[in-house]
């Protein structure tokens, strides 16, 4: 796969888009289909960062998947009790139905966080953090952010410096990847046709 400035990014690059509550902002890594709002997309992949408590936007027919980047963390709480979470470890995802009615209070200070978004019935992901030398299974779509240190990419066809990532999309895609050192950590976010899981 040849990867280009439109298929690249950096976290400090995004654009960044306030919320209309005042209570935070979102940077869109990716979007398929090319040109699908947040009523029509198949999946979405972002980075927000929550400032103020306030709810969850609600979406009907979509599974997420949230994981804390960096900050003190946040606290959810869903109406009907099922969720109460502290969200406050970094690079443990957690997944709920974009349905659930819930309520977000900052631990602290801002804190920023990655979101996978999948139209249910459409696609499915599967979001890991990997600290070590892995093969990452094929997948037609996907997302990989170098949350700490340098990656090495397919024996260094491309790399990931901390920071920055890159996406693909209807194109399947397998990689090698490896770390420069200890410490280092690489979201890998699969997404998957869901006629293809069992």
């Amino acid at each position: 796969m040849t990867l280009d400035a439109s298929n690249t990014f950096s976290r400090a690059g995004l654009p960044t888009t306030p919320w209309k509550n005042g209570g935070g902002s979102t940077r869109q890594i990716a979007s398929w289909p090319p040109g699908a709002g947040m009523a029509d997309f198949g999946w979405r992949v972002s980075i927000a960062t929550i400032e103020a408590a306030g709810p969850f936007s609600v979406f009907e027919g979509v599974d997420r998947i949230i994981m804390l980047l960096d900050g003190d963390g946040v606290r959810l709480r869903s109406r009907d009790g099922r969720i109460d979470l502290a969200l406050d470890v970094p690079h443990r995802p957690f997944a709920f139905a974009g349905e659930d009615e819930i309520d977000c209070a900052p631990q602290g200070a801002a804190s920023s966080d990655f979101n996978v978004m999948t139209r249910r019935g459409q696609w499915v992901a599967d979001l890991q953090v990997l600290d070590g030398p892995a093969s990452i299974a094929p997948s037609a779509h996907g997302v990989l952010l170098a949350l700490r240190g340098d990656w090495r990419l397919n024996e260094a066809q491309a790399a990931c410096r901390e920071g920055e990532g890159l996406w693909w999309a209807d194109a399947p895609q397998a990689w090698q990847v490896k770390p420069s050192g200890a410490g280092a950590r690489l979201a890998v976010a699969r997404i998957l046709p869901a006629a293809a899981q069992p």
